[in-house]
């Protein structure tokens, strides 16, 4: 092993020593379907095959832009989810686990 791949070694150990947290995983999308299910089926479909009060939201994560006019992002969608608007009710009282398990259920239907 030549002095590069000492130091790339090196970094890595650095990397690990620091304490630099790991990525975890954003969300569990089976929570996320129950949760949808209780709390956004009553306006939302995720199928495809209703017309329901709120937009569709199959593919939500393929599309350009939400009803008004963001850019389908998971930050914009969690704002959305979290802070409400254009006719949707806002849902301050859902934890940030909640939103991550409702934005990994709402990526898996948009694939």
């Amino acid at each position: 092993m030549g002095i590069r791949g000492s130091l790339v070694i090196l970094g890595l150990a650095a990397f690990v020593a620091s304490g630099a947290p790991a990525r975890k995983k954003a969300g569990n999308a089976a929570q996320g379907k129950a949760l949808f299910d209780e709390q956004c089926a009553v306006c939302h479909d995720d199928t495809g095959t209703d017309k329901k009060l709120g937009p569709e939201l199959k593919g939500l994560f393929k599309r350009a832009k939400m009803a008004d006019g963001k850019p389908v992002t998971r930050a914009n969608v969690r704002a959305r989810i979290h802070s409400g608007g254009n006719g949707m009710p806002a849902f301050p009282d859902l934890t940030a686990g909640d939103l991550d398990n409702l934005l990994a259920y709402l990526m898996s239907i948009s694939r």
